[in-house]
């Protein structure tokens, strides 16, 4: 799916919309095909649901989420391959994996090496066939299992992973500003570009984490313009301790003010970060507190290493506008995200 399916329209591709979305127990009565009000409710219910912006269009991501929550245990093997596979049947698995003892990584519905590894390592412990490959024969032997047996949920692993109390030094952060090359992003009622903001508040936060000893990259260059895939991928593939996505805030009610961070739905160490930046942000720069949020954006899902995504003003806000184009109040917000940062780094989960 590659056009945005939007209120009005009337297309095959709306049936199977509106198919699936009847499967997933939402009520439409629309007629085939026509995208009505009750497949707009529908449609904004199931992203609230899923942690989606809640516009009540069905683009990319929408579809994306639609399709992977068509999926049950059960519906087809699942096993290893690029790209991933994906899907609610890939987070029933995990969850069930992660109850049972078996590390198969954080529920983000992504079959990738954790999850096939822990495939494996229930297969050899019930005499199966160590192929890695979750088809019916695993599938029958997971089933008659009760997952009450202690052991040590996902979550907990995360934190295990990325223990706290150790500070900046050395860490490899990753800062990702949003938009850049041709997509300039959000432009605010006098023209400021989301992109050029981003870049700027990048690179004083790169400056600030590497005078406090971290080793800091950026995600792109500024004429670059990566997919949220290729962002992720490239955190991943550099071992990334901490990414810190920057983007800007936009509603088309000029009054909407404040900053918000996300972080992705299950995981505890990006909610604790999250807090803390924001707690910081709202401290020192006396911008509105809109809170930190979960939210299953790409960016949180696909890094692998804890993942923010910071918004610390509305672009679209007259007032907020002018502030983002005073490089003195870029400053200070660099200033109160480091610390957040720090302050999350060196406290943890006593924060």
């Amino acid at each position: 799916m590659q056009r945005l399916i939007v209120q009005g329209d009337h297309s095959d591709e709306v049936t199977d919309v509106q198919s699936r979305l009847r499967d997933l127990g939402f009520e439409i009565d629309d007629e085939p095909g026509r995208f009505g009000p009750s497949t707009f409710r529908a449609v904004r219910a199931f992203q609230q649901r899923r942690y989606l912006l809640v516009d009540g269009i069905v683009g990319p991501q929408t579809w994306n989420a639609i399709v992977e929550a068509s999926w049950h245990l059960g519906d087809r093997t699942l096993y290893l391959k690029r790209p991933f596979m994906r899907g609610d049947d890939v987070v029933a698995l995990q969850q069930r994996l992660n109850a049972l003892g078996f590390d198969a990584g954080r529920q983000d519905g992504i079959f990738g090496p954790l999850a096939y590894a822990a495939v494996r390592a229930f297969q050899r412990e019930y005499g199966i066939a160590e192929d890695g490959m979750f088809g019916p024969r695993t599938n029958a032997a997971l089933a008659g299992l009760r997952v009450d047996r202690p052991g040590i949920p996902a979550r907990i692993r995360e934190e295990l992973r990325h223990r706290h109390g150790r500070g900046l030094a050395g860490e490899l952060i990753v800062v990702d500003p949003g938009h850049g090359g041709d997509d300039r992003g959000v432009l605010g009622p006098s023209g400021v570009a989301e992109a050029d903001v981003c870049w700027t508040l990048a690179t004083l936060v790169a400056e600030r984490l590497a005078g406090a000893g971290a080793r800091v990259r950026l995600s792109r260059t500024e004429p670059e313009d990566p997919t949220e895939e290729e962002r992720a991928g490239r955190a991943n593939e550099m071992g990334a301790d901490l990414v810190l996505s920057l983007h800007l805030n936009s509603n088309p009610e000029p009054t909407a003010e404040g900053s918000s961070i996300y972080h992705w739905v299950t995981s505890t160490a990006g909610e604790q970060l999250a807090d803390a930046i924001q707690h910081e942000v709202v401290t020192h720069t006396g911008c509105r507190d809109c809170r930190a949020h979960p939210r299953s954006y790409t960016i949180l899902r696909e890094t692998k290493a804890p993942a923010v995504m910071i918004e610390p003003a509305f672009i679209t806000n007259p007032d907020e506008e002018k502030l983002l184009d005073d490089r003195d109040h870029l400053a200070a917000l660099a200033d109160a995200i480091v610390k957040g940062v720090r302050r999350w780094a060196e406290v943890g989960s006593a924060h």
